[in-house]
């Protein structure tokens, strides 16, 4: 007769102790394959407990496939194969590496979270939630409202003519690579800007993208050189490239959409923090000279409001729409519904704008204040500055002969974080080296002098 003790069942219900100590029995081959248990009537006056949870606990093991029952003559052990004994000691998983706390980071891209409209935001949503609208689902390229918000902003902000039915909402600018590499096909071949945001290689390759990498020039990327890439799809982001910032000129435009109707290729432009400009107008996008459907525009809101915010968009021309919807049609949209509903509002309430004009304000000034204090630094006479009034980095050059990588390291060893256009080069270039990508969001005029004080130690060591 089976005898456990149950007063050492703690917490657990009796019939669920029941249920794993015989299961221990069949698996470590105390109870055999074909063996008869006793009967729920006998078992539970031996144990003192109910019939109803010897029951329970023969149920379990039977529904999880260690008994079976034959009519009128009871329960029986099936036959398992037995599992190797576990090893005296587990194997050992090392844990996530912890994020160093920096003392100043130059080097990551990022925005000031500070300044965002949390309280309207926090209002929105209170709203959505009280109208219970956030749990309907939501069609494959996104809420349809949503759609449509974005769909006027291009059209007020950016004289895009686009519809709602053109735009396909996702997680993230890395989730719609994943996309444009299925939608445009394993045989296609991808040119990339060199140098450039490297995320956009990894991920192209990682899909089973030939990636090319084709140089820019002072117009943005030579056309000459893409025709020898040998490549039908180009990514670019000619409004401000990253991380030179690059402002590809209306000429190079032109000879870029010339190129996509020639070879039957297609543009991607991706349209990196082209809000944030800071002097003269906003570049019109290259989409909206595009008369040939050759061009698909996306962008995101990580600059605008924060990398945290995974939303993103793409606009695709009415030649490519047809394929997307009869081949990706089955996936679904990744951002979830409530955050959708929110941002919808957020945009049709005009809270956007207002944020994205306060924002540019802030920036403008910041950018300013940090210009002038590397300009006024006790370093000063070693750098030498390259910007285009616009986005959230600049290009610093610096006078030294000492590596990059010896740089970084000395600057880690002090909490001090910085990268460099080296590292978004596919082949780095000799004129690459010693020139930083600063991204000066964080530095506030209040950390400015600390700032200079770290960098100061740094390159005048």
């Amino acid at each position: 007769m089976l005898t456990y003790p149950m007063e050492d069942r703690g917490a657990l219900p009796l019939y669920e102790y029941l249920y794993r100590r015989i299961r221990q029995d069949i698996l470590d081959g105390t109870l055999s394959a074909g063996e008869r248990l006793p009967s729920k009537r006998a078992l539970a006056e031996h144990l003192r407990l109910s019939v109803i949870t010897v029951e329970s606990a023969y149920a379990q093991l039977e529904a999880e496939g260690y008994l079976y029952t034959l009519p009128k003559r009871g329960f029986f052990v099936c036959s398992l194969e037995r599992s190797p004994a576990a090893p005296a000691a587990s194997v050992h998983i090392p844990a996530e590496p912890a994020a160093p706390a920096w003392r100043l980071d130059l080097g990551r891209n990022q925005t000031d979270g500070s300044r965002f409209p949390v309280a309207a935001w926090a209002r929105l949503t209170r709203q959505v939630l009280s109208e219970n609208t956030f749990l309907a689902p939501t069609a494959h390229q996104g809420l349809y409202a949503l759609r449509k918000a974005l769909a006027n902003n291009l059209r007020n902000y950016k004289g895009m003519a686009v519809s709602p039915e053109q735009i396909v909402v996702g997680a993230g600018a890395e989730y719609l690579y994943l996309l444009l590499a299925q939608l445009l096909g394993s045989e296609a071949v991808f040119a990339v800007e060199e140098p450039g945001y490297p995320k956009i290689r990894q991920v192209y390759r990682k899909c089973g993208i030939v990636c090319r990498s084709v140089a820019l020039d002072a117009q943005g990327m030579d056309v000459d050189a893409l025709r020898a890439a040998g490549a039908n799809v180009v990514h670019i982001s000619p409004a401000h490239h990253y991380p030179t910032g690059l402002v590809t000129t209306i000429g190079r435009r032109q000879a870029l959409l010339r190129w996509a109707e020639e070879q039957g290729g297609t543009i991607i432009e991706d349209d990196y923090d082209s809000e944030l400009r800071f002097t003269g107008r906003p570049i019109p996008t290259l989409q909206s000279i595009d008369r040939s459907e050759r061009v698909i525009y996306m962008n995101t809101f990580s600059q605008t409001i924060s990398p945290a915010m995974r939303i993103g968009f793409m606009v695709l021309p009415p030649r490519l729409l047809e394929r997307y919807r009869r081949e990706l049609d089955f996936y679904a949209c990744t951002v979830p519904a409530l955050e959708q509903h929110v941002l919808t509002r957020f945009l049709e309430g005009g809270f956007y704008e207002q944020h994205l004009s306060r924002m540019r304000k802030e920036y403008r000034f910041r950018r300013a204040a940090v210009l002038d204090a590397f300009r006024s630094s006790p370093f000063a006479h070693r750098i030498s500055i390259q910007e285009q009034g616009a986005g959230l980095h600049f290009l610093l050059r610096l006078d030294t002969d000492e590596s990059d990588e010896s740089l970084r390291q000395r600057a880690a060893e002090r909490g001090v974080r910085l990268g460099f256009l080296t590292e978004y080069a596919a082949v780095p270039q000799p004129e690459q080296a010693h020139t930083l990508v600063v991204n000066y969001a964080s530095l506030t005029p209040e950390r400015l002098t600390e700032a200079m004080a770290l960098l100061a130690e740094l390159f005048l060591d």
